[in-house]
């Protein structure tokens, strides 16, 4: 019986190291997982009624076995082989299903469950794979800048912890970049690191950039397989400041050209299109062909009418890239002839000139006494009421600011010239009595009376208007008496005087002096009068023409 015993150890031992039979119908079986995951391996086999034990071990790179569990079909017991790099990570159910915690790259190997019964070995191999997602690709070590027409290096896009390892992939604007010599240089790298065997993997970009690149977003992505296959990661978008060299040139003037009047500051801006702009300019003046070197603005302060002119600027290193403006500085000249106090004789000439002279054309206006006047004032002949306070202004509608005013106050003196009028009430209790003065200064007024008789009324003047006011009384006199006024002023002084005759004697009065207004009011009407007499003459005129004609035609 012993023996028996035996001879069986004997043959299963000789089963278990020599090659195993495997199951008919099963093939290779490969599990994927997840780096970090617990790998699960069913068995894959039946279990068999006569089965002893259940045992798993896994091939190293030789083809020699390393058992790693051992299941008991008896005692139900679990045994775990000392293999340290599984260690607590084992687990082996009652149906012989294999789970490995922690999934490692290293899990990566043939492993194979093994069914043992009396008279027969039965094998079911599985292939393990493990995979591990890459980091975010990163785009790292980023150019400053790039300068166009220059091959420059980037960037790095490095992507880590990634089993196996993954591609990198660049593009401009979602646009893959592909190699292009001169243009577009790709250098693609990875490593493994020794412990953990995961891969990092980085790609230099070299590139020629273009005008066309400025606000382009670059991206990186890398792309890998997982358990449920491949995938892609991108990158987040990178945009980089090109500089390219100035095309062109600019010259700008503050304030607006059109604007500039004499006195004013200027400021000249020089711009460049390039990127970073120039910092520093040549400005070339009118009339100097040395270019003064200044930073993008140089400023004239309280400019005349002689900067008129050309004003250029150009680049420090490249004169014949420049630019030009012209700029007119805009001036006002009034000369008023004659101008401020200016004394005169009534009936005196007086020429006056507002002489101007602009940068263009200019507004004239005239103001008397702060009125508006029609016309620009012309003295053949001064009159009291041409005295005053004159202004000539003008103005350069489109410059802001450009006004010039002169003044001139006329005064118009003349000596006191006296007219006397009488004038009986019609009552012919009283006769009223008036001096009527012309004069400037304003003469001052005095009456006499000679004779006998009484005045009835205080003396009442009118006011001063143009040079001309009058005084009058009341009298009522019992004989014949003589009135004399007088009037005195700093040029002269005058007397007149008039007889009247006593209050029951008739006599022939005198008419009163028509004033200014009155005179005015006349004149309009011996106008009216006149217009329609001449109206009424050419009317006749037309029927007599009518009439002519008319019994011409019948007589014929």
């Amino acid at each position: 019986m012993e023996s028996k015993r035996a001879s069986s150890c004997r043959l299963l031992f000789g089963l278990l190291i020599s090659a195993a039979v495997l199951r008919p119908g099963l093939g290779w079986y490969t599990v994927n997982s997840a780096y970090g995951d617990t790998i699960i391996m069913p068995c894959r086999l039946d279990v068999p009624q006569n089965l002893m034990f259940g045992k798993w071990k896994y091939e190293k790179p030789d083809g020699s076995p390393v058992f790693i569990a051992f299941r008991s079909s008896t005692k139900k017991s679990v045994q775990y082989d000392d293999v340290p790099e599984y260690k607590d990570r084992l687990s082996l159910s009652e149906n012989y299903t294999l789970s490995i915690s922690n999934a490692r790259i290293s899990d990566e190997k043939r492993f194979v469950c093994m069914l043992v019964t009396e008279d027969n070995v039965f094998e079911a191999p599985t292939i393990v794979k493990v995979f591990k997602q890459p980091s975010k690709p990163e785009i790292v070590s980023k150019a400053l800048f790039l300068e166009t027409e220059q091959l420059k290096k980037l960037g790095d896009c490095i992507s880590e912890d990634s089993y196996p390892d993954g591609n990198i992939t660049w593009y401009r604007n979602g646009k893959v970049l592909h190699p292009l010599e001169g243009a577009v240089v790709i250098i693609f790298k990875k490593e493994m690191d020794p412990v953990t065997q995961l891969y990092t993997m980085t790609s230099t970009l070299e590139y020629k950039t273009s005008k066309a690149d400025i606000q382009m977003p670059f991206t990186c992505s890398v792309t890998y397989y997982g358990p449920t296959g491949q995938k892609t990661v991108y990158s987040d978008q990178a945009v980089f400041d090109i500089y390219y060299p100035t095309e062109q040139v600019t010259i700008q003037v503050l304030p607006p050209k059109n604007a500039i009047k004499e006195g004013d500051n200027i400021t000249l801006r020089c711009l460049g299109n390039g990127n970073p702009p120039p910092e520093e300019f040549l400005f070339y003046l009118p009339g100097q062909p040395e270019g003064i070197r200044s930073s993008n603005t140089y400023t004239l302060t309280d400019v005349r009418r002689n900067a008129t002119g050309d004003y250029k600027c150009s680049l420090i290193d490249k004169k014949s890239m420049i630019a030009s403006t012209t700029i007119t500085v805009h001036y006002l000249d009034l000369s008023l002839n004659p101008s401020g106090e200016v004394t005169r004789q009534i009936g005196d000439a007086l020429p006056v000139s507002c002489t101007i002279s602009a940068s263009r054309n200019a507004t004239v206006v005239w103001m008397k006494d702060n009125i508006r006047l029609r016309s620009s004032p012309t003295f053949s002949s001064l009159h009291y009421q041409d005295a005053g306070n004159y202004v000539c202004e003008t103005a350069l509608q489109e410059v802001e600011g450009l006004k010039k005013r002169e003044s001139l106050t006329l005064i118009v003196e003349g000596k006191p010239q006296i007219k006397m009028t009488k004038k009986t009430d019609p009552s012919g209790l009283s006769k009223t009595i008036i001096c009527h003065v012309e004069g400037f200064p304003k003469p001052a007024i005095q009456w006499t009376i000679t004779g006998s008789g009484s005045v009835i009324n205080q003396t009442e003047e009118s006011p001063y208007i143009n040079g001309r006011y009058y005084s009058k009384i009341i009298i009522s006199p019992e004989e014949n008496v003589t009135l004399t006024c007088t009037a005195e002023n700093q040029l002269e002084r005058t007397v007149n005087s008039l007889n009247v005759s006593a209050i029951s004697i008739p006599e022939h009065d005198e008419a009163d002096e028509i004033s200014d207004e009155n005179r005015e009011k006349v004149n309009d009407q011996a106008k009216l009068i006149v217009g329609i007499v001449v109206g009424l003459l050419l009317a006749a005129l037309v029927a007599g023409v009518v009439y002519w004609l008319y019994m011409k035609k019948s007589n014929a």
